[in-house]
Parts: structure tokens; sequence; C-alpha cells
């Protein structure tokens, strides 16, 4: 019956890797596939694990728990029913460890998708095209690039792609020449997201997960990552798509709010204060991102009534009763639509089930041990550099979110291993080869109606040449002993 949970899975993971031909949602696959897993082990009674130093099973575990065990065989169960009851058990305890360890990475997320949507609502990123003056198409290339890197390790990677897209829409009408932008974007914002524990969902895993720590990842990954954006850059540069100049748009009918800069800045300074706090507290991530939601959520709200005082001071000074109660009526409507319920209710909760189901299912498989033993014949096969390479290439076929849930399940280094690091970056950047790779990428392929047959042509060799030197750099870095272990 194992083999029938790994057919499950196989199924499942399939579906969710064509759900472009399907037009399927992959949150589908992904949530069926997980609870189908989990039903199996239960039905069948299957045999369930704890790695630690090997696998151990649950069961052995229960039976050193006096209470239980007391309790069991004073209700007077024979030893088929105390095995039955034993083997339920066994699976509560299982599901019950890793619903909490999912749990902290889907809190986080929401968190930050919440604060996220807060800026957005009170135009908040539009502070960011009001320093870009630039006529050169060259010189916007460089500003997109870095914005897409640096943004993406505070408001992670998706998030940046949309924003910057946003503004290249103001920028630059002409589809066919905005999307040579968005290309070197996805790129960018997929490099830089690798370095942050908080650019990436599985860069969040991992931290979350205590594989990695901030510090040693911005140490470990934060070069390798500036060359797997800057020699796209570099040579994406010399192509004809970025000579010459573009006319600016007229800014005069841009919809500005009155507290979009204090709202840029509260959201992406509370966003990075998320690591300082777990640094001083020492408790998990997710506790620093609602602290940091709700100091967000309560700035958006004084913000609010302060802008609804105002605006009732200016409407009724019009003269004219109907004009008045309309302007109220939408004034009031407007507010409501920058409140911190609005931004909740934007949240891609679709995204959220998506990880949960991927995460359950890779759980399952976890509890039967294949992947502790599916590591074992990967480490037989080939080299760590090897091996985590291939994944870089995986992801951008596949989700890079189920091949780091595996890993945490397969690899069982200490904290802050290279093995962890080159993961980070190489599923996190490996996904810029292939427009579907990566959530930035199919994001801006919705938005801009990228096909797959262009970005192949035009950026995947670009993004290749960006993850390859980007590799040899974190390989190199660790063969000559830079990474300082503790």
């Amino acid at each position: 019956m194992e083999a029938l949970v790994v057919g499950i899975f196989i199924v499942g993971y399939f579906l969710i890797t064509i759900e472009h031909t399907l037009k399927l949602d992959k949150t589908v696959p992904a949530v069926i596939m997980a609870a189908l897993c989990w039903a199996v082990i239960a039905i069948f009674g299957l045999e369930l694990y704890d790695i630690q130093d090997g696998l151990v099973p649950v069961k052995d575990g229960l039976m050193k728990d006096s209470h239980l065990m007391n309790g069991l065989t004073s209700a007077g169960l024979s030893p088929e029913e105390i095995n039955h009851e034993l083997t339920i058990e066994s699976v509560l305890h299982s599901l019950s460890h890793h619903i909490a360890k999912i749990s902290e990475i889907l809190i986080f997320l929401i968190g930050a998708m919440t604060i996220v949507e807060i800026i957005d609502l009170h135009k908040g990123f539009s502070i960011i095209k009001k320093y870009i003056k630039t006529r050169s198409k060259k010189k916007l290339l460089w500003i997109v690039a870095i914005l897409a890197f640096v943004l993406s390790a505070i408001i992670d990677n998706l998030t940046s792609t949309i924003v910057l897209i946003t503004i290249l829409r103001k920028l630059i009408t002409k589809k066919d020449q905005r999307m040579w932008y968005v290309g070197i974007i996805i790129i960018a914002a997929n490099a830089g997201g690798a370095w942050s524990p908080i650019g990436d969902v599985t860069t969040t895993m991992l931290w979350i997960g205590k594989k990695v720590t901030p510090l040693k990842l911005i140490e470990f990954v934060l070069f390798p990552s500036i060359l797997c954006m800057l020699i796209p850059v570099l040579i994406a540069q010399r192509n004809k798509a970025f000579q010459g100049n573009f006319e600016l748009e007229d800014d005069a009918n841009q919809i500005t709010y009155k507290n979009s800069d204090l709202m840029f800045f509260v959201g992406i300074g509370m966003i990075i204060f998320v690591p300082i706090f777990k640094s001083i507290t020492h408790l998990p991530p997710y506790v620093g991102m609602l602290l940091s939601m709700g100091v967000v959520w309560l700035v958006a709200e004084i913000a609010n009534k302060g802008n609804f005082k105002k605006g009732m001071s200016v409407i009724n000074n019009e003269l004219s009763p109907e004009e008045k109660h309309q302007k109220r009526k939408d004034f009031i409507q407007e507010l409501k639509g920058m409140s911190a319920h609005h931004a909740l209710s934007k949240i891609e909760m679709s995204s959220i089930l998506f990880f949960l189901g991927i995460l359950m299912a890779v759980a399952a498989l976890e509890s039967l041990g294949y992947l502790f033993d599916f590591a074992k014949i990967l480490d037989n096969l080939f080299p760590m550099e090897i091996m985590v390479m291939l994944m870089g290439l995986g992801s951008a076929v596949i989700d890079n979110v189920p091949l780091v849930a595996a890993s945490l399940g397969m690899f069982h280094e200490a904290t802050d291993s290279e093995l962890w690091h080159f993961i980070a970056f190489s599923a996190g950047t490996g996904g810029s080869m292939l427009i579907i790779g990566s959530a930035a990428g199919v994001a801006a392929m919705g938005m801009e109606k990228i096909s797959f047959g262009w970005y192949l042509k035009n950026m995947t060799w670009l993004a290749f040449l960006g993850f390859f030197l980007g590799s040899l750099c974190f390989v190199f870095f660790g063969y000559i002993g830079l990474y300082q272990h503790h």
C-alpha cells in the first residue's frame, strides 16, 4: 500500500506540472493529493517513522509513553486492539507534527501577503516611479534589474515582479518593447529572492525549518545571486531592444494618495524587522510577522481615519448638495478599498492552499521513510554539487516548492550547511530558465501575455548562463574554503 501513496503523489505532481495545459488550478490536484495520501496511510495502517539518525518507528516512541500505554492496558484491550490503537495514534501524531511545521510557514506567508497588499492599496509602490527619470532604454534596464533584485529580497520575487511590471506599463506603452524588460525582471527577481529569508517561499521554508539563518544565507548566496543577475543584464544591454530612448508618459493624471509614502516605508520597514525580531526573541519567524502585520494594520487604520476627517471637511465646503452627497459616497467607498479588511480579501488563498497541499503530501512521503531512502540513493549516484544543480534545472520545469519541501525530508545536514544554501540558490534561480518555472514568471506570463516560445528563444539562454555561472561561483567559494562554519 506504500506504493499506492507514491502513485497518488506522482499522479498529483504530474497534474500540477501540466496545469497550463489542463487549464486547471494547481491547487486542486495538490489538496486532493495530500488528503488521499494521508487517507491511504490511515485506512491501511501503514508504518510511519520519525527521522532521527535513521528511521525510528513512531510506534516505538508511543510505546515509551507510559500514560498512553497504561490507558490502553487498563481498558482491557487485546494485543491486536492495542496495536490498532497505536497505529491510529501514530498517524495522528505524525500528522499533528507536520501540520504544526507547515502552519508556521503559512501564517508567515499570510502576514507578509497582507502587508504587501496594504502597501499596494495605498499606492505605496508608486513612490518607486517618482525616482525613474531616465529616458535611456539601457539605463532603464539597469534600474529595473537592480530594483527587481533588491525589492524581491524584501517583498518576495512574485510581488516585486508584479509591482515593476505595473510601473513599466506607465513608462513603456509598446508591449513588444516592454517584454524584454519583463524577461530581465523575472531573472533578477528570482536571483534577488534567493539570498533573502523572506525573498522566496523556498528560502522562507528553509529559514523556518531551521536549515539556514539570515546572516549565513546572505554570506553564502548573495554574491552568486548578484552574478546570476549581473551576467544576463550585461549581455542583454547590447541587444537592440535596449538601445536608444523612449518617451516618458505624462504623470498629470496619475492617482496619488497622501499616505502612500508613509505606508510604503512603514510596510517595508516592518518586513525587514522580522528577522531582527527573531534574533532578539528567538521566537519563530511567524510571530515577528504577526507583530509586523499588526503594526502596519494599525498605521493604516490611523492614516485612513485622518484621511476621512480631512476629506469630509473638504466635501462639506461643496456648494451643491447633490455633488456633496456623491463625493461623500465616493470618498467613503475609496477609503473602504484602502482598508486592511480589503487587503485580506485580496490575498491569494489559492496559493496558500497549494502550499498546504504540497507540504502535506511531501510530509506523507517523509513519514513513510521514502525521502530518506531516496536521498541515500542520490548521494551514491551524484556528488552533492551536481545533485543540487540538477534540482535547479528541475525547478524550471516543476514547482520549486515541492522540490525544497522534499529536500527538507531527504537531507539532514546541520543548520547552515553549504548544502542548504546551495539548495536555496539553485531552487530559487533555476526557475528563471523557463517562464513557467517560477511564480514570478507565471505572473508575468499572465500580465503581459508572454508566450512560452518567446521566452524560451530570448531569455532561457540568458537565465541558464546566469544560473550556471552563479552555481560555479558558489562551488568555487566552497572549494577554496571562503565560507566559514560555526
